[in-house]
Parts: C-alpha cells; sequence; structure tokens
C-alpha cells in the first residue's frame, strides 16, 4: 500500500480548493497543483551530460562572429593568419564533434532553479556530477581536476566534483548553464579590494593591468569579464558570470557600457595582439556585471576566459 495520503490543503477562500492537493508521506509535505512541476534529477543528469559532450566543440557564434569581424579589423599580417588558423580550428571542431582546445577544463555549472520546481529521485548535486562524470568519459574529454590541490594531487579520473552554483528564480523552469573553464585563462585572474575614492580610473589600471599581465598566456584573443561591487567573494562570481555573457552583449545600464568600450579599447592598444604575437586583437570583448556593497568598499575582480569560451544552456 502506499504511503503516501492525499487531503485537500487548507487554502484561503479566494482560492479554488480542489485545485491543490497535500501529499503527506512520513510526516513531510509536499504540495502539489497548478505550476508545481515535478523533475526527476535523470533528467538534469542527461542534460549536464549532453552539454558537457557538445559545448567544447560547439564555440558560440558571438565569438565566431567577433573574430570574423577582428580577421577584417586586424593590421598585423601575422595576427590576420593567427584568426584564420582559429577559425579553421573551429569550423574542424564543430564538423567532426571534437574539442575545440585540448583543456576541456573545469566543468562550471550554473543553475537557475525555479521555486515551482519539485525535485525526486535523488540529490541535485549528485545528480549534476554524474552528468559530468558520463560527459567527459563518453566524450573523450579531457579529465583536469584533481582531488587534493596541494599535498595529493591526485587526478580523479573523470573530471569530478563539478563546481555548482544555484539561484533560486520564479517560476517552474529548471536554467542549466555549463562552461569548461580552462586553465590558462582562469590562472590570470585577479581580484583587488580598492578604496572607493579610487573610482572608475582605479577599475580601468587594474583591469588593464591585469591583461598586460597576462600577456600570451590566455591565449588571446580573450574574453575579460569584470565584476565591480558585492564583497570579496561576490565580485569573483560576478566576475565569471561576466565573462560568460555573449560576446558583444553591452551591458544594461549605460554608463558600465560605456565603460565596457573604453576598456576594449583600451586593451587592444597593448599590442599583444592574436595569441600574442602583436596586432589590435587582444580582446573581443569586456563584459562587466556590478552589484551593490559596502560605503568603505570597491571591490573589483578580473576573470579572463580564451576566444573559445565553451558556454551553453538547457532550459528543463
Amino acid at each position: 500500500m502506499s504511503k503516501w495520503t492525499d487531503v485537500p490543503l487548507q487554502a484561503s477562500d479566494e482560492e479554488d480548493r480542489s485545485k491543490y492537493l497535500l501529499s503527506v508521506k512520513e510526516g513531510v509535505k509536499t504540495m502539489t497543483g497548478p505550476g508545481v512541476k515535478t523533475v526527476d534529477v535523470s533528467e538534469i543528469t542527461q542534460a549536464v551530460r549532453k552539454l558537457a559532450m557538445n559545448t567544447t566543440s560547439n564555440v558560440p557564434m558571438g565569438a565566431i562572429n567577433a573574430l570574423e569581424q577582428a580577421s577584417l579589423q586586424e593590421e598585423s599580417p601575422v595576427g590576420k593568419e593567427v584568426i584564420r588558423q582559429i577559425l579553421e580550428n573551429h569550423r574542424i571542431a564543430r564538423e567532426e564533434r571534437v574539442p575545440a582546445c585540448q583543456d576541456t577544463g573545469v566543468a562550471m555549472l550554473f543553475i537557475e532553479l525555479g521555486q515551482e520546481v519539485r525535485l525526486v529521485g535523488g540529490d541535485l548535486y549528485d545528480a549534476i556530477n554524474e552528468g559530468v562524470r558520463q560527459g567527459y568519459i563518453e566524450g573523450y574529454l579531457r579529465k583536469s581536476i584533481v582531488n587534493d590541490p596541494l599535498f595529493r594531487r591526485v587526478n580523479t579520473g573523470d573530471n569530478t566534483p563539478a563546481v555548482i552554483y544555484v539561484d533560486i528564480v520564479p517560476g517552474s523552469d529548471i536554467r542549466i548553464t555549463f562552461a569548461a573553464k580552462g586553465g590558462g585563462a582562469e590562472n590570470m585572474s585577479g581580484l583587488v579590494m580598492l578604496p572607493p575614492a579610487a573610482g572608475v580610473e582605479g577599475v580601468k589600471k587594474f583591469v588593464i593591468d591585469q591583461v598586460r599581465q597576462a600577456g600570451p598566456n590566455p591565449c588571446p584573443p580573450i574574453v575579460v569579464g569584470v565584476g565591480i561591487g558585492g564583497t570579496f567573494d561576490r565580485v569573483a562570481l560576478l566576475a565569471k558570470k561576466a565573462v560568460l555573457r555573449d560576446v558583444g552583449s553591452g551591458n544594461p545600464h549605460p554608463e558600465y557600457a560605456r565603460l565596457e568600450k573604453e576598456l576594449l579599447d583600451e586593451i587592444n592598444k597593448l599590442g599583444i595582439g592574436p595569441q600574442g604575437f602583436g596586432g589590435r586583437t587582444t580582446a573581443l570583448s569586456v563584459n562587466i556585471e556590478f552589484a551593490p556593497c559596502h560605503i568603505a568598499s570597491l571591490p573589483v575582480a578580473c576573470n579572463l576566459n580564451c576566444h573559445a569560451g565553451p558556454h551553453d544552456t538547457i532550459v528543463l
């Protein structure tokens, strides 16, 4: 006999009581009814598996379009040739369904979980990691995760655990964004806690210096993600989310959109160029995300991505 018993929910007079049921199981109560969607976590596993296998071979079209435009504007003959080879590499990767880069990165998952979703069948985090494990093994992707960062750097063998962020949002959808974050660009990231008096010029100096010091290491042309505000931990996540925005998608706030363009112009004057061989195409895009912060602080973080910047999204 089922342990589940359906009993009417004590709804307000304004609600249609017949539309809602309260399920009771061993003292745990779960409301079901209009707007509440039940999702088995195995669906999340399969979505993550698909993203892991497909994302690394399909460079976002925004980046492809920006590279094609850069090839027309690049003045350095060597720079032009490098961009041509990058575009050819990405074409082959897409057509033959092989990774565009040998570094298939840390699996990063950004989950927007609708508050009207009920998950069943297991643990969300276990389901995500199982999808990563399956995708990296079945897709023959490089496994790059060690279980201890300092003393025993032993490869876990399946690229787990993933880095997972979950936000609860309105609605009944599950939005899963997967990013394969390579080590070369990630190692060139930086964070600073500026005094508020540093202002716009202080922010610009930090970001430009970060890119200058990175040189060829993040495999330019790059995408520059900038986080401004929040706290020490929050600003790094802002920069990470910024670097995953589509290339050329300007910040909706006009002052930050203007700052993005100013930084892009200054960065492309550094002369680092495609793959560090010189030229005017050092960055394809500068993306800024910002958040409120303490009156005594001006946190700034810079997260770099290579031109491929593999990421994609599935909505369940």
